[in-house]
């Protein structure tokens, strides 16, 4: 079950942790400056720009022949962001088709009924799918230094997405979404020693009573296949470890080659960061030709990608931004 080939896929970070207005990019990616200049924006201030914030959303679009399909992978933290970026950018909303959580946590998903809204106000109150699965609804919390537990806050219910305009798919299975053009993962395997999810995160169970969580097993993937480049995979979050996304991914498209990876990899904080070289030494066997980190990656992993994949490979994320796959 692999999506059909597209000729070109394309993605606006509408949600991430860093404005860089000035850094040099490749031509196959434009600039948050350049984007909102092309959205109509006459002059270059605070008021048109961007905000980052702490969390993730991409408009992915795909593109065979004359037909087109666009997915909303998730909405960052809360709706402030996607409706102000989406209001500069000018993101078309009404072309969204289908959203998808990642997993459950709130700064991937707490804008989703924002975003939902103003799907449904773009293109005449339609519902909107949102691909989910049932273990993404749970109350979930971390240690505190202290011994105690700080609450996550709570991601947007069945009722409430429902109510914001959404037809909820809650399925755990793989599956292709938009007339096939892309691919929903389903639970992604756990292949390496050392890619060990969250520890110390918590759950709550049915009597209040809070029980080890750290695998995050409702996380979930998207790819396009891009002819003639491969596929793209799209991780939110890599709670699961960005090894074994590519892992699993690789195992799907099999015979089609692995071209590129973007999003958050979760290589920042002190359980991740000793992490890093192997999960970067163990990423070269992909053959990746384009790496794009954003969000969780953080600033060292990202070093050190750099030291080992090139600049012509690594190229880091930033809000406002828009990436071009397609062969030339």
């Amino acid at each position: 079950m692999l999506p059909k080939p597209v000729d070109s896929s394309e993605v606006l970070v509408l949600v991430d942790n860093v404005s860089d207005l000035l850094s040099t990019v490749p031509p196959s990616v434009t600039s948050e400056i350049a984007n909102i200049v092309k959205a109509g924006e006459p002059e270059l201030n605070g008021r048109c720009l961007c905000c980052a914030q702490w969390g993730l959303s991409l408009i992915i679009s795909a593109r065979a022949g004359g037909e087109s399909h666009t997915l909303m992978f998730d909405s960052g933290p809360e709706g402030h962001g996607v409706e102000r970026n989406g209001d500069r950018l000018r993101v078309p909303f009404a072309s969204i088709g289908a959203a998808v959580f990642s997993h459950g946590h709130w700064d991937h998903v707490g804008g989703m009924e924002t975003a939902l809204r103003l799907i449904g106000g773009a293109n005449g109150n339609r519902p909107v799918p949102v691909h989910v699965n049932d273990g993404m609804f749970v109350r979930r919390a971390i240690p505190t230094p202290g011994g105690g537990l700080l609450p996550m806050g709570e991601v947007p219910s069945r009722e409430q997405l429902a109510a914001a305009g959404g037809e909820v798919v809650s399925n755990d299975a793989p599956r292709l979404l938009l007339d096939g053009m892309f691919y929903l993962s389903g639970e992604i395997p756990r292949r390496t020693s050392y890619e060990k999810g969250m520890p110390g995160q918590v759950r709550q169970v049915g009597d209040g009573e809070w029980e080890p969580d750290p695998w995050i097993t409702d996380e979930r993937w998207i790819a396009v296949n891009v002819r003639n480049l491969g596929a793209i995979v799209f991780t939110a979050c890599s709670h699961a470890g960005v090894v074994n996304v590519l892992h699993h991914a690789r195992e799907i498209f099999d015979p089609v080659p692995l071209y590129g990876v973007m999003g958050g990899f979760h290589l920042s904080g002190p359980p991740c960061e000793p992490l890093i070289p192997a999960t970067v030494a163990d990423m070269r066997q992909f053959g990746l030709k384009v790496i794009v980190p954003g969000h969780c990656t953080g600033w060292q992993a990202i070093r050190r990608l750099v030291e080992t994949f090139g600049e012509e490979v690594v190229v880091p994320s930033a809000v406002g931004r828009r990436h071009v796959f397609a062969a030339t």
